[in-house]
């Protein structure tokens, strides 16, 4: 495939391999006459990462959720060494910002062919995702990739793979895990500083209904197939292909997303189910609720929702839109962390007490528990600091990241199903053990998408 290309990707930005920096570096030097002392700088000493050893990430998309990747620049632990988005010119602007000495090109699959690339850091469209993080793992890359995880059930099951097969290091763009509010309150509902858990409340800004397409003819920096991939062939549009934010067409059109159920709503949903992990309780096995689907324009995922988890202990979670919680969650007018919370939050209704997290602020009552969130008891989260330097530290000494991969799986499934029960109308029960919706082929049959060919989930570079 023919594909615009500023800069040959064969080669590092430097024109060297990483691996092969101090190498080159010293045969340099004898050849040039240079001095034989290195700078502690380049050695790695005195708290310095030497370039040899440091991480080398290429970015997977250059839009607006690329723009935590600037952390990557002039990092002691990392290097940011590609640039890669099918809008060329928005893949320029980047370059102009983190360095113009970083090449950049309009397909995925030139990075991955580099053997110079540790890692990727994928915040594409969500229906490339699984896709390209399956490819990126194949060819030996390790993961960084932006929530939601996946565009269908099926992906998220696939995804698997990176882990088990491939061996990979996975980090999920969910960071609220690495702050420290969302920690300490999960380990107080951990440690049982509110008794048993009767109620969970979950909840996330609403999605856009809108959107127009009128089609334009495709600038001529765009590979406009490429940046479509496995997902159907319609007309180029504004709205669908360069609106950037929150009103994003990428994020609300059901080509590529589920919307904001899933989109926003797998911060929310991550950190509860950091607890439920460790409670063992897995994913819920009964959905039920209801929700709005824009009947006209563009934008045509789930707008607004409200959904019953049913977990097999008894154990209901509430799963809404944050005007419903607005109206159906116990004191959210009044708890102090709604000025954080109000947009997206998990509340837990214990016997003797309540605990709020979301990524502004944490709530506690009673309020003396707040004191004991630095000791809380002997059952502890992980406290990951950055959530960039989790995920890199997570490759250089090949551990895994706090957000990790099996997690992201169970809690983007929820986030699914909860989609599912709505587009039917019905409750719908899934199946832990074989890891499917039950009774229902019609609600089965939603688990998985047919994509474009001639791309699948085996693409290999």
């Amino acid at each position: 495939m023919n594909t615009p290309t500023d800069q040959n990707l064969n080669s590092s930005p430097k024109g060297m391999n990483r691996r092969n920096f101090l190498r080159g570096l010293a045969g340099g030097a004898a050849v040039l006459g240079f001095p034989t002392i290195v700078p502690s700088t380049v050695l790695g000493q005195n708290g310095n990462t030497a370039p040899s050893n440091r991480v080398t990430v290429a970015a997977l998309s250059c839009g607006n959720r690329a723009r935590i990747c600037r952390r990557y620049v002039g990092s002691n632990l990392s290097e940011l060494v590609a640039l890669c988005d099918p809008n060329l010119e928005r893949a320029r602007e980047r370059q102009q910002q983190w360095g113009e000495d970083i090449p950049i090109t309009a397909d995925f699959r030139e990075v991955l062919a580099r053997d110079d690339i540790d890692a990727v850091h994928i915040s594409t469209g969500d229906y490339w995702h699984v896709p390209m993080a399956l490819a990126a793992a194949r060819a030996g890359k390790d993961v960084f990739c932006e929530k939601p995880l996946a565009v269908c059930i099926e992906q998220c099951l696939a995804a698997k793979e990176i882990t088990q097969k491939y061996g990979r290091i996975f980090q999920y763009g969910t960071q609220n895990r690495a702050m420290a509010q969302t920690r300490m309150g999960t380990e107080l509902v951990l440690n049982g500083h509110i008794g048993e858990v009767k109620e969970v409340y979950i909840w996330a800004p609403p999605g856009f209904s809108g959107g127009t397409c009128e089609e334009q003819p495709v600038p001529p920096d765009f590979s406009y197939d490429l940046w479509l991939g496995p997902a159907p062939r319609k007309p180029f549009c504004h709205d669908r292909c360069l609106r950037q934010g929150r009103r994003n067409g990428v994020y609300h059109i059901y080509d590529y997303a589920i919307g904001f159920i899933s989109g926003w709503g797998a911060h929310p949903m991550d950190q509860f189910q950091w607890w439920a992990d460790e409670m063992g309780l897995g994913i819920a096995t009964r959905f039920e609720g209801t929700g709005s689907i824009p009947k006209d324009g563009l934008f045509n995922t789930i707008v607004s929702w409200d959904v019953e988890m049913t977990y097999p202990n008894g154990l209901k979670v509430r799963f809404c839109d944050s005007e419903t919680a607005a109206k159906v969650v116990p004191g959210i007018d009044k708890v102090a962390f709604a000025k954080g919370g109000q947009n997206h939050g998990t509340l837990y209704i214990g016997e003797e007490g309540v605990v709020g997290v979301s990524r502004g602020a944490w709530h506690a009552e009673p309020a003396d528990l707040l004191r004991k969130g630095k000791e809380p008891g002997d059952k502890r989260l992980v406290d990951a600091g950055s959530h960039l330097d989790n995920f890199i530290n997570g490759v250089r000494n090949r551990e895994t990241p706090v957000s990790n991969l099996d997690s992201a799986i169970r809690s983007d499934i929820a986030c699914h199903l909860s989609d599912i029960a709505i587009r039917l109308g019905r409750p719908i029960t899934w199946d832990p053990e074989q890891e499917t919706i039950t009774g229902d082929p019609e609600a089965v049959a939603m688990m998985s998408r047919t994509l474009r060919e001639p791309w699948d989930l085996n693409i290999t570079v």
